[in-house]
């Protein structure tokens, strides 16, 4: 089996897809973008509830990485178009989480998304999105409806850590766009430093 990173947020569906990639016995590593001061600090709480769950249910060791994500949000926020924020954020989240296989020997990066299921996951985006990295992406849940991921998270015992109070990302556009193009998001990239900025991301990093 092959060794994974997968990208863990406070929410419903990535423990969901943690869930399957383990059971079907690849070795995973967690890595969590934290969102402060965009939110406040029940994600951290609910991905490492949610890896205790399921270190427990797999007997796998699980190791998580948290990197600062707030920073990055600041720089984007301050200096490219608020309107494929979204897009923009998750460039550097797949960068960051291809940076951590780098250095953990994983072989491919995974995600709980589902396609259509909130404005980052459209074709259009996360194709922009995930163009960022070179490492082939998993992502388990592509086709489930929300309903579908809801039952399989009550089954797993997730659920009801994913629906504890909590304040949501409060980074997010008013109008985020569904629709955004290579082209484009390049062009924002080009108002930033990326490389800096990853840089910081991955100096900072902690493993817990």
């Amino acid at each position: 089996m092959a060794h994974g990173v997968m990208l863990m947020s406070g929410g419903i569906d990535s423990p969901v897809s943690l869930h399957y990639l383990l059971r079907q016995g690849h070795e995973m590593t967690a890595v969590h973008m934290d969102n402060r001061p965009f939110t406040d600090d029940s994600p951290l709480e609910k991905v490492l509830d949610h890896l205790q769950l399921l270190r427990a249910r797999y007997q796998q060791r699980l190791p998580l990485y948290v990197l600062p994500h707030g920073p990055t949000q600041i720089a984007l926020m301050r200096n490219t178009d608020r309107h494929v924020g979204c897009v923009l954020c998750r460039r550097f989240m797949w960068r960051s989480a291809e940076k951590i296989a780098e250095r953990e020997g994983a072989t491919f990066l995974a995600t709980g998304e589902a396609l259509g299921q909130v404005a980052s996951q459209t074709l259009a985006n996360m194709r922009s999105a995930t163009a960022a990295v070179e490492l082939p992406i998993v992502r388990p849940l592509i086709g489930f409806d929300k309903q579908e991921i809801e039952a399989v998270a009550k089954e797993i015992g997730t659920y009801g850590i994913s629906t504890r109070p909590g304040l949501c990302c409060q980074a997010v556009p008013d109008r985020p766009a569904t629709r955004s193009s290579l082209v484009q998001i390049l062009h924002e990239e080009e108002r930033i430093d990326v490389d800096a900025i990853l840089d910081e991301v991955i100096r900072h990093a902690t493993v817990m």
